[in-house]
């Protein structure tokens, strides 16, 4: 361990894998975790041009375990987060579930708080909803994007601005997207991501099921090299 102004630092993805486990296992699991890292590891190897975003951070576990994947391959791109800051918005009829107006709701400040203490550099924050941020708030091109907006609204326009701005070779990672019949063990919790995928790629899918050691619900979208 090393230490900063003479105070200790966890300084290796191995210990703060098992501090993000212990202290935001509500969001994070070991599953999540080795695809992102897997997922943020070929695009910075294969040298795919554009940004890093997250759609959905909620206290930024995930944000702060890709900031230090990154980190460890000397690649400087800043995290671009887009975020409501106010929880998520109204659900409807597409999610088959009832959630309340701000539900998982997590301010900036906590997510600075995430990053300070394991002296990170933040993120780029973009808050707002996402029909106000995304359109314009977006990098031009993107690597690599995080998407976990959870309903099925959110979904719809995270797909119609980030994919068409894939860089060649770039991916996106859909927390959610949850297809049984891939994948047995997998839990649908939010039905209306997989159906906002399935309305914007067509059937059959071109996304990924990303299988793990227990319920992981995750897709995965490679945009083809030209």
């Amino acid at each position: 361990m090393t230490t900063i102004n003479g105070a200790p630092r966890h300084d290796t993805l191995e210990e703060l894998y098992r501090w993000l486990l212990r202290e935001h296992g509500e969001t994070v699991d070991p599953d999540r975790l080795g695809h992102v890292r897997t997922e943020v590891e070929r695009v910075v190897a294969a040298k795919v041009p554009g940004a890093i975003v997250e759609l959905g951070c909620f206290r930024g576990a995930m944000t702060l375990w890709i900031r230090a994947v990154l980190d460890s391959l000397g690649d400087t791109r800043p995290v671009h987060v887009f975020d409501s800051f106010e929880g998520l918005p109204d659900t409807t009829e597409e999610d088959e579930i009832v959630m309340p107006l701000g539900a998982m709701s997590a301010g900036q400040a906590e997510v600075l708080a995430t990053f300070e203490a394991w002296d990170r550099t933040p993120p780029v924050m973009h808050p707002g909803w996402f029909e106000d941020t995304l359109h314009t708030g977006l990098p031009e091109q993107i690597a690599f994007g995080y998407l976990d907006g959870d309903l099925y609204s959110s979904t719809v326009v995270s797909l119609a601005e980030c994919v068409p701005r894939l860089a060649p070779g770039g991916s996106v990672i859909l927390d959610d997207y949850a297809d049984p019949e891939a994948n047995p063990r997998t839990v649908v919790k939010f039905p209306g991501v997989k159906l906002a995928c399935d309305e914007y790629f067509g059937v059959p899918s071109p996304v990924e099921v990303l299988i793990g050691e227990g319920d992981l619900a995750y897709g995965r979208y490679l945009r083809a090299q030209s």
